[in-house]
């Protein structure tokens, strides 16, 4: 097909990258498989910048129990057979374009990747970052983005007991979102995001496809410019419903916890919906699969194959069953009240083949779609950068008034009591909190044993921005 700057464009490849698409499948792919190309060559999923430089970075030692990036969370061993499962991960864009739904989306993405892997979510953390509050918009996202951490995280019953607030003009307009979800599990219990043995069903769980979260992962949340478009990618926002992933989580807790036998593997669908989920599963299994996308349930007419692969609908979640335990896994989830549906099987020949009932709408090597290509970039400091760094300290002029100075200081709203946030979160539900919010760290007991955690983000964005390689350090 002759595909259109404006489609690459929509879904955040370049030229170059199309043709090295049609250069590894020796043919022009369809709509649907560039759309599929596009999510997962994202920046958001594939990680085609940053994974050169995020495998610098230490990831093994005697209590890790996770490989890095094998899973959808990492592990720790902390004695007495359990583990801790953590992960934190942003939400930027949709925050700035929708900042109740976005954080609120966003809470909600980072709880499923740890009870995807059998983890009971005990704690909630946010590292937040905002544009001067004298300015309407930057107040409109700061309180929309709090409302959403504190109305989802909340109905959840999942405490939110820490997190950091900066305030500084880089960030206006273009908040940045962290959130952070730990839970606690025995380690036996550890479920697996793989999908293996040729003839498991792949079960899709929990709310119908819609048309909401269209290109989130690849027109969105890959996109460089901040205020690019924004009214008209306002549709790729999801929407979140808190009380379906309460009963979503309880299902699979249940389901990973008392009848792992009945399970292959346990998969959220977030960033690239079911494409990423489904993927990702099968490269991590060294498998294929086969969809039926007329077997996914809709809460819309007329939804093509494209947008059904695509969407981002939240509160879902894959299953990869054991063959043999279907009508039990369904029997399960019937008793939670959560739909669930067959939706396709694993194979073994590595391709991904996607029908419309009979027709094949795209076939596409499991390897090829989830080996985005890597670039490796010199960093070049900003001109104004030598400047600061050679500033001489003794150049300021000596404080008159230290009291008021002080004074001064303690009102920026940085520096600032964050009472005003923290106090819409209920950060003592499930009664694990010892210290909450408001200090350095909080503290939180792992239920049943006599040992604790101690929980928080941190980071300087002035430190990093005056000398990247001491602020991270710092």
């Amino acid at each position: 097909m002759s595909v259109s700057q404006r489609f690459l464009d929509q879904i955040a490849l370049n030229r170059q990258e199309y043709e090295l698409i049609v250069e590894r499948l020796g043919r022009e792919p369809n709509e649907l498989e560039l759309g599929m190309f596009g999510a997962l060559w994202s920046e958001h999923c594939g990680y085609k910048n940053s994974r050169p430089l995020l495998r610098l970075l230490p990831s093994e030692g005697p209590f890790v129990l996770t490989q890095r990036g094998a899973e959808n969370a990492g592990a720790v061993d902390i004695g007495d057979g359990l583990c801790v499962v953590m992960k934190i991960e942003s939400h930027n864009h949709p925050s700035a374009i929708e900042p109740y739904q976005g954080a609120a989306t966003g809470i909600g993405g980072i709880v499923r990747d740890v009870f995807a892997m059998g983890a009971r979510p005990i704690a909630l953390l946010d590292s937040l970052r905002f544009g001067p509050l004298n300015e309407q918009r930057n107040r409109y996202l700061f309180e929309g983005v709090v409302a959403g951490i504190a109305g989802y995280g909340n109905c959840l019953g999942i405490p939110t007991v820490g997190g950091e607030v900066y305030f500084e003009e880089a960030y206006s307009q273009n908040p940045l979102i962290n959130v952070m979800c730990v839970g606690v599990v025995a380690k036996e219990r550890l479920a697996s995001a793989r999908a293996t043995g040729a003839g498991s069903p792949l079960m899709l769980v929990g709310a119908d496809t819609g048309r909401d979260g269209m290109h989130g992962a690849s027109g969105l949340a890959s996109r460089t410019d901040p205020h690019a478009r924004y009214d008209e990618l306002r549709p790729a926002v999801q929407i979140g419903d808190p009380f379906l992933e309460k009963l979503l989580m309880e299902a699979c807790l249940d389901l990973a916890h008392n009848h792992p036998e009945w399970i292959v593997g346990i998969q959220d669908l977030g960033a690239a919906g079911l494409t990423a989920s489904s993927l990702e599963s099968a490269a991590r299994g060294g498998s294929g699969l086969e969809i039926d996308v007329a077997r996914v349930p809709r809460r819309e007419e007329g939804m093509t194959p494209y947008e059904v692969m695509i969407a981002e609908s939240q509160e879902r979640m894959l299953i990869i069953v054991r063959k043999g335990h279907e009508e039990d896994v369904k029997a399960l989830f019937d008793r939670w009240e959560l739909r669930s549906t067959i939706i396709g099987v694993v194979t073994d020949d590595g391709l991904a083949r996607i029908r419309e009932g009979e027709r094949e709408v795209a076939c596409l090597p499991v390897g090829m779609l989830t080996e985005a290509p890597q670039y490796s970039r010199q960093g070049v400091p900003p001109a104004e950068l030598a400047e600061l760094q050679t500033f001489a300290g003794d150049s300021l002029l000596d404080v008159g008034d230290a009291a008021s100075a002080l004074l001064r200081l303690l009102s920026l709203p940085t520096i600032a009591s964050k009472q005003w946030v923290y106090r819409q979160y209920d950060h003592h539900v499930l009664t694990n909190t010892v210290d909450g919010p408001g200090g350095d760290a909080a503290v939180m007991r792992i239920r049943g044993t006599k040992k604790g955690i101690a929980l928080c983000t941190d980071g300087n964005g002035r430190y990093c921005y005056l000398d990247p390689h001491a602020g991270g350090a710092i």
